[in-house]
């Protein structure tokens, strides 16, 4: 379980293909102290991986076919940065919102706009995934936590700030960017608890 709170940013310095599965080698570039060991869960752009090798600050993780398809992870490659969050504590602060890790598709970005000293960033996501996208709720983006500002049809805005653009991968933007998105679980839940939902 995670926050969305992004810990920081790694970089990619190995990708191994085998069969369908990748296991990609992550510099990590945070606190020797936060960083998962082996067996521990690391969301990696939003993705829950687990830590099967770990060398000082880097880390490699198994990404399986399944992953592959349905996340941005096949367009990654040796030198790409990704936000990096380690698995939650129940002793955490619970500053972002409720993120499990399991990416549900992929979005593109269609526009980047200034806003003040912030940027209004414009996602494109399948048709599917807008009935749990609403104005003011919470939306995970490659692991990152930001409220929705505006819905429609096929597209959501987030107003991403400073701060923000400073500590993730997301000032890296630009129009046709793939990115991992999760959407708020308890629309789920809501949902899967209606009359006729249910068999």
């Amino acid at each position: 379980m995670f926050t969305g709170i992004i810990v920081a940013v790694g970089k990619i310095t190995g990708i191994e293909q085998t069969g369908t599965d990748q296991r990609l080698c992550i510099q990590c570039g945070m606190n020797a102290d936060t960083i998962p060991g082996i067996g521990g869960s690391i969301a990696v752009n939003g993705v829950c991986l687990t830590v099967v090798s770990r060398q000082g600050d880097t880390i490699e993780v198994d990404v399986s076919g399944e992953t592959l398809a349905c996340t941005a992870f096949g367009g990654y490659g040796s030198g790409d940065t990704v936000n990096l969050e380690p698995a939650l504590s129940l002793s955490d602060r619970l500053d972002g919102h409720i993120v499990t890790g399991h990416v549900d598709d992929t979005g593109t970005v269609v526009d980047i706009a200034e806003d003040g000293r912030s940027k209004r960033m414009l996602i494109e996501c399948p048709d599917r995934l807008m009935r749990y996208i609403v104005m003011k709720g919470s939306v995970c983006i490659d692991g990152t936590s930001l409220t929705v500002n505006a819905v429609e049809r096929n597209r959501f805005s987030v107003n991403v700030i400073p701060h923000t653009l400073e500590q993730t991968i997301m000032s890296t933007y630009e129009n046709g960017t793939a990115v991992n998105i999760e959407v708020d679980l308890l629309a789920r839940y809501i949902e899967n608890m209606l009359p006729g939902n249910k068999d």
